[in-house]
C-alpha cells in the first residue's frame, strides 16, 4: 500500500454530521461520557455553546468546546482521537477557542483540570493560563480536587501578543504525514519541531483519559 499525501488540519463549527465521530472519540478518551444525546441538545439547544472540530479530510481528529457566560469563556470538553494524539491538535483546537472568545468579547477564558494531569497544565499555561483556585473533590471518578485556571484579559496587550506568536508558530508548522490507512505516521509531527513539552492531548495533551470538565453549573466530572 502507498502511503498519502501529508494533510493540514482545519478547525471547524461542530455540526450534527460530526456527532458519530465526536461520541467515539468521547467514548475512547473519557471515564464518564456524555450520553450520545448531549452533544446534539447542546448544538440545537444551548445558545451559550460553542463547539468546534479538528477536521483531516473527512476524518474528525478531535473536537473541543466551551459555553459563553456573559465575559468569561468557560471551556468545557476537549478531546482528541487516539489515533491523532501527538501530532499538535489540541494545540489548534485550545488556539481556536481563545480566537473564538476573544471574537465574541469575552474578557478571559477559564477551565478545571485535574493536578495530576501535567502535560494538560504544561498546555494551558504556554497558552497564558494560571491557577486561580481549587474546587475541592471536583471529579466523581475519584474524588480529585480540581485546579481552576484562568487567562489574563485576553483583550490585553501581554495576551494578545502571546497569542499572536503561537498562532504564527503553529501556522508554520509542515502539513501531517499519513500512512496507508489514512492515519498519522506516529512522530511525524513531534519530530519535526513540536514542542516537547506539549505532547498534544486527549484533551490536553496526552493524558490517558483525556478531557475539560463541563462548567460545574451543568456536571461534575471530567480530566
Amino acid at each position: 500500500m502507498v502511503a498519502r499525501p501529508p494533510v493540514r488540519i482545519v478547525v471547524d463549527r461542530m455540526k450534527v454530521d460530526d456527532l458519530p465521530a465526536v461520541h467515539e472519540i468521547e467514548r475512547d478518551s473519557f471515564t464518564t461520557p456524555w450520553p450520545a444525546h448531549a452533544y446534539q441538545h447542546e448544538l440545537e439547544n444551548n445558545r451559550l455553546a460553542h463547539y468546534i472540530v479538528a477536521r483531516c479530510g473527512d476524518t474528525i481528529a478531535g473536537f473541543a468546546g466551551m459555553w459563553l457566560l456573559v465575559d468569561e469563556a468557560h471551556i468545557t470538553t476537549f478531546a482528541t482521537g487516539r489515533a491523532w494524539r501527538r501530532q499538535g491538535i489540541g494545540e489548534r483546537l485550545l488556539l481556536a477557542l481563545l480566537d473564538l472568545s476573544a471574537a465574541r468579547g469575552a474578557h478571559e477564558a477559564t477551565l478545571e483540570v485535574r493536578p495530576t494531569n501535567i502535560p494538560a497544565r504544561r498546555l494551558y499555561e504556554k497558552y497564558g493560563f494560571k491557577n486561580v483556585g481549587v474546587r475541592t473533590r471536583y471529579y466523581s471518578d475519584n474524588n480529585e480536587d480540581a485546579l481552576i485556571m484562568t487567562t489574563d484579559a485576553l483583550e490585553g496587550r501581554s495576551m494578545r501578543a502571546r497569542i499572536a506568536e503561537l498562532r504564527a508558530a503553529v501556522a508554520a508548522r509542515p502539513d501531517i504525514d499519513l500512512d496507508a490507512n489514512g492515519l498519522p505516521v506516529p512522530g511525524s509531527e513531534t519530530n519535526r519541531g513540536e514542542s516537547s513539552g506539549v505532547r498534544d492531548d486527549t484533551a490536553t495533551a496526552d493524558a490517558p483519559t483525556g478531557g475539560i470538565i463541563r462548567p460545574s453549573s451543568a456536571t461534575r466530572r471530567r480530566l
